[in-house]
């Protein structure tokens, strides 16, 4: 009888164990155990050790981290006709773990769909200059997008950020000649700022110069000690125009000074004639007299030229 009994207890104790083995849970800090009983809910556990009724109660375990939840590339047209592959991250977590069990199947799998719908929209309502330089704006657009449906499945969207923007390689070369030349246009508004500001300058400095003509000398020093410190085989001397204005003037000068004066004009007696013959002819040996101007010949010029157009036998006589 002892022995019935203590084989009664035994066997009892078994069955506790066994009991208490399959109705223990531990539930770690991050989590929440959701309780269905006979599939109703019927509460929520919180972290730590808990029983539940065996093969009556389902306890589901909810991971109230926030979750990395990366978003294939999506490729779509942009509002002005360029086709793009954007790729995103979406960072949530469950808020409510009696909702994301209970409303909705598989809700890492909902977000998952959810962000690329989304991400897909905001494609096609967006400039290709929005998706590369406007960003920011554009995660608090699809964060709003995704959060709203996501409440109701009690996930609380984080934040979602756009990782990468792909463009095709005829897009890419055309964005790299159209980044060259406004750094060109740019380089040539800089340098014709600075030609302005310093043809200002030389407006000036030229404007003093020809106030003090000294400093063109002290200037020309100046150019003549900078070249001689390079120390170069030839030396190149700049010569102003200011001093060959100067020595043609002085040369004019002097030739008029040393030119002299023309004679009088006197009143001129009839030209000499050579000797001629019975017709009007000019005589065997001699030269034809040329044409004088009256109001040129002077009485030295018509002397001279008396005395060449005269036959050697008059010389002789005379």
């Amino acid at each position: 009888m002892l022995q019935d009994v203590l084989t009664a207890v035994i066997a009892a104790g078994c069955a506790g164990l066994v009991y208490l083995a399959a109705a223990a849970r531990v539930i770690k800090q991050y989590e929440r155990g959701v309780i269905l009983r006979l599939g109703r809910y019927i509460g929520v556990r919180p972290p730590g050790f808990t029983t539940i009724v065996p093969f009556v109660d389902r306890m589901h375990k909810v991971n109230m981290q926030i979750v990395t939840l990366p978003v294939p590339a999506q490729e779509g047209i942009t509002k002005d006709n360029v086709t793009v592959r954007v790729d995103a991250v979406v960072y949530f977590k469950v808020v409510d773990p009696a909702s994301a069990v209970i409303q909705v199947e598989d809700y890492r799998f909902a977000v998952s769909q959810m962000a690329q719908t989304s991400l897909r929209s905001i494609i096609g309502k967006s400039d290709l200059d929005d998706l590369l330089s406007n960003r920011e704006k554009l995660n608090q657009g699809l964060e709003l997008m995704i959060d709203s449906p996501a409440v109701g499945w009690g996930v609380h969207v984080d934040r979602v950020e756009i990782k990468d923007v792909s463009l095709p390689d005829t897009m890419k070369r055309s964005m790299a000649r159209q980044a060259e030349a406004d750094r060109e246009r740019r380089a040539r508004i800089i340098n014709a700022d600075a030609e302005l500001q310093a043809s200002r300058k030389l407006a000036e400095a030229a404007q003093q110069m020809a106030d003090t003509p000294a400093a063109l000398q002290l200037r020309l020093l100046q150019t003549v000690t900078a070249v001689a410190t390079e120390k170069n085989s030839t030396l190149v001397l700049p010569f102003p125009v200011e001093l060959l204005r100067y020595l043609d003037t002085a040369q004019r000068s002097a030739e008029e000074r040393g030119r002299p004066e023309p004679p009088r004009r006197l009143e001129e007696p009839a030209p000499a004639t050579a000797p001629s013959t019975a017709d009007g002819a000019p005589a065997d040996g001699a030269d034809p007299a040329p044409p004088c101007d009256p109001a040129s010949v002077t009485p030295v010029r018509a002397a001279a030229d008396a005395v060449s157009h005269t036959s050697p036998t008059d010389r002789q006589r005379t």
